[in-house]
């Protein structure tokens, strides 16, 4: 039985894909907390509804994320018990709840993490890449001054960096790898991990990018950029 006592926030890691990733203490806790907020509605209906819990849902988005901050932070203050969740993966990371976080702890709120799924984490693990140290910077600038900027900020780090990529900018910046850095500077392209078209590519960079070109361009991207002279042979 998990410990549901008034007063608490229980940050909820979901699945980046695989429905089954969903560990069963994160189960428990949706089944008797007393509200989820959470990222999008629509999105967190169908997981409830795989598993079969039923529970009020409040709007948690980066639009909304100050005032529904305050609206969460006095639920809980007055005893409510609630989950907080993103669409995939860790909340906070890359996704709303910083803030909320933040509030509680500033307000005396106790925080508990359930921790799942995580796409730098899985990414990185199954790269093939150096894991004794690493850098992650979630998604990339825009622009790509932005990008270039970060690209020379870190470009002698001496672990391994990750970023996240959506599909619309994925050709455009594993283009700007590979004209930035050393042709044999490794990285690996994680699309769609943990789904049915899971795609793991690891190699140097014209090589991993010669072999994406030949898959599909849609999903989900997390890259992993190699330390300087880092080989796998």
């Amino acid at each position: 039985m998990v410990d549901v006592a008034p007063s608490k926030l229980f940050l909820i890691a979901t699945p980046i894909g695989n429905l089954s990733d969903l560990s069963h203490r994160a189960i428990e806790v949706l089944n008797q907390c007393d509200l989820i907020a959470c990222e999008d509605t629509r999105v967190t209906a169908k997981l409830l509804s795989n598993f079969s819990i039923r529970k009020k849902l409040l709007s948690y988005r980066e639009e909304n994320e100050r005032k529904q901050t305050e609206v969460i932070a006095e639920q809980i203050s007055q005893g409510a018990n609630v989950a907080l969740l993103s669409d995939a993966g860790y909340p906070g990371i890359s996704d709303p709840g910083f803030r909320l976080v933040r509030e509680c702890h500033r307000t005396g709120i106790k925080v508990i993490p359930i921790p799942g799924p995580n796409a730098a984490l899985t990414a990185l693990s199954a790269s093939g890449l150096p894991t004794h140290q690493f850098l992650f910077l979630g998604f990339l600038p825009k622009k790509t001054t932005g990008i270039t900027k970060i690209f020379e900020k870190w470009q002698e780090f001496e672990g391994s960096i990750i970023f996240f990529e959506s599909r619309h900018k994925i050709v455009k910046t594993l283009a700007l790898m590979e004209e930035f850095f050393e042709a044999d500077r490794h990285i690996c392209i994680a699309r769609e991990l943990t789904k049915l078209h899971e795609s793991i590519i690891s190699g140097p960079i014209s090589e991993a990018i010669l072999r994406f070109n030949q898959e599909s361009k849609k999903g989900e991207f997390t890259l992993v950029l190699a330390p300087k002279g880092y080989s796998i042979s």
